[in-house]
């Protein structure tokens, strides 16, 4: 299209913006202006708003609303599992699975109606459960538990406000590893100490997970690239038939790689709301799109992708964190395609994402009688950031019986009173020597 120009910025850490004008409105200074920065001063178009002040206004908008909403006593479980659906349900209009504005038109037009936003809310959620209509537009089929059910908490004017304003950010840019922390500490204040108190910055999750995850794939992945570049050289000179071979080994080397990636398996025994998982994802999903890419540069097929959230693995006590470590993975994954853009998938939009179990990671008491060690999922890599408490803390937070209990099991492994972290990494250090991560 030779009559309008968009100018996207994607500047690190910032949130997108989009500047859209045509051949006829060059003529406006300001428009013109922002096409020549694209070619001489970018930093002109760099936005004032990192994408973490807008994930850290947006989850105070929530932490206020879910406030509000345990003010008025609604149980904190069922005001969780609603509000994650809204921020579903905003960050899908925002990337296009859902009409454009189509949630934040509802919110806009009930804001002094809460019966009628009970009603047309219903209806969106019944659509995105199954596949149907909203407000006579057509809806996608989401599936993957999250909108099982069409429950909606009837909001006072007040609250609906609040939503209202928060519709307003640009969330197809919000961070999902900040923005799940955030927002969990705001749920129930009883419940902190079990649901990441200890909040981990995105820069310190990519400490561990470069290491432990990326560095081996890495090493892999260079070695396998200079043996296609190797290959690539021998075809220059070779015969036809012999060329046609080395171009087979070329391929089925970066498969392999692909491959590679497409099976391993990560596990954070004590995922919280998922941030480690949604980072070690992301960066799975960075090096396989440098694979593609490559083999596009080589002259061969561009690759599938194939790298999804059914490689990650959580254990985590919490059911709301649980259920909020599923919907960020999803919503990360979404907007890796989206902003990499690349195509998301649909029918349904989401998968029901099993492998995040709800447990106790080292003390099963579902018969208190017989208390037992659980088993963890076989994994490639073991990343997280288990709870701290120290020993002399241990009664006092978890009881008598579970400490006793605990104490027994691993009474040959862990010092009694030693800091609850300890029986996390004893775990996995037991999972690496019986070979199962």
């Amino acid at each position: 299209d030779l009559d309008r120009f968009e100018v996207h910025t994607n500047f690190t850490n910032t949130v997108m913006q989009i500047h859209r004008f045509s051949t006829v409105d060059l003529v406006d200074p300001d428009k013109l202006s922002v096409l020549r920065a694209v070619f001489f001063q970018p930093e002109q178009l760099r936005p004032g708003q990192t994408t973490t002040g807008l994930t850290e206004e947006a989850a105070r908008q929530f932490a206020r609303l879910a406030d509000m909403l345990r003010a008025r006593g609604v149980e904190p479980q069922c005001a969780a599992h609603f509000l994650t659906k809204i921020i579903f349900c905003l960050f899908a209009e925002d990337v296009g699975l859902l009409p454009r504005k189509h949630f934040s038109t509802i919110v806009e037009r009930t804001s002094q109606k809460p019966e009628e936003f009970l009603r047309y809310t219903g209806q969106l959620f019944e659509a995105m459960a199954h596949g149907g209509t909203s407000l006579l537009e057509d809806i996608l089929y989401f599936n993957g538990n999250l909108f099982a059910d069409a429950e909606v908490l009837e909001l006072t004017a007040e609250e609906l406000t609040v939503v209202r304003e928060a519709g307003k950010f640009d969330w197809s840019s919000i961070e999902p590893a900040i923005f799940g922390t955030l927002f969990e500490r705001s749920l129930d204040p009883s419940k902190r100490s079990q649901i990441g108190a200890h909040y981990t910055h995105p820069d310190d999750i990519r400490a561990v997970v470069e290491p432990v995850l990326m560095a081996p794939l890495r090493r892999e992945w260079e070695d396998a690239r200079h043996k296609v570049l190797s290959l690539a050289e021998q075809r220059k000179t070779a015969k036809k038939s012999q060329a046609e071979r080395l171009k087979n080994q070329m391929y089925k080397t970066l498969l392999d790689v692909l491959d590679r990636l497409s099976r391993m398996r990560v596990l954070d025994p004590a995922c919280g709301s998922g941030n480690f998982l949604y980072i070690s994802m992301n960066l799975l999903k960075d090096l396989e799109k440098e694979v593609s890419t490559f083999s596009g540069n080589m002259g061969l097929t561009s690759l599938l992708y194939q790298v999804t959230p059914g490689q990650l693995y959580g254990l985590e006590v919490n059911t709301y964190a649980r259920e909020l470590a599923q919907t960020a993975i999803w919503i990360g994954y979404i907007q890796w395609h989206h902003k990499n853009g690349f195509p998301i998938q649909r029918n349904p939009v989401l998968q029901p994402l099993d492998t995040i179990h709800n447990m106790d990671a080292i003390l099963d008491l579902s018969d208190p009688a017989n208390p037992k060690e659980p088993d963890w999922p076989d994994a490639d890599v073991i990343v997280g950031n288990p709870p701290f408490l120290g020993g002399k803390l241990l009664r006092t937070n978890l009881g008598d019986q579970y400490v006793d209990a605990l104490f027994r099991l691993y009474a040959e492994r862990v010092p009694a009173e030693a800091d609850l972290v300890c029986y996390w990494h004893e775990k996995a250090r037991a999972m690496v020597a019986a070979g199962h991560a």
